[in-house]
């Protein structure tokens, strides 16, 4: 399991970062605060608090997502 912080700063990075991520088979929880959600879920996302970074969980140790979501990390 990886697990790192992301940060967005539109509506249209969401949508690149959830369709990018929509790709792999590995299930991905974003959090902020309490609440967790399916990082897959456009929805989902928009549900969080997204004015600061929100921890990303990765159950997966493909280095290629990495190289993936790079321009989200923070």
């Amino acid at each position: 399991m990886q697990q790192v912080n992301v940060k967005f700063n539109s509506v249209d990075q969401i949508r690149q970062f959830v369709n990018i991520i929509g790709k792999f088979e590995s299930n991905f929880d974003l959090g902020s605060g309490q609440r967790i959600v399916d990082a897959k879920s456009i929805l989902g996302v928009m549900a969080l608090d997204l004015t600061g970074p929100v921890r990303l969980r990765c159950h997966s140790d493909d280095m290629e997502i990495a190289e993936k979501i790079a321009p989200f990390l923070c």
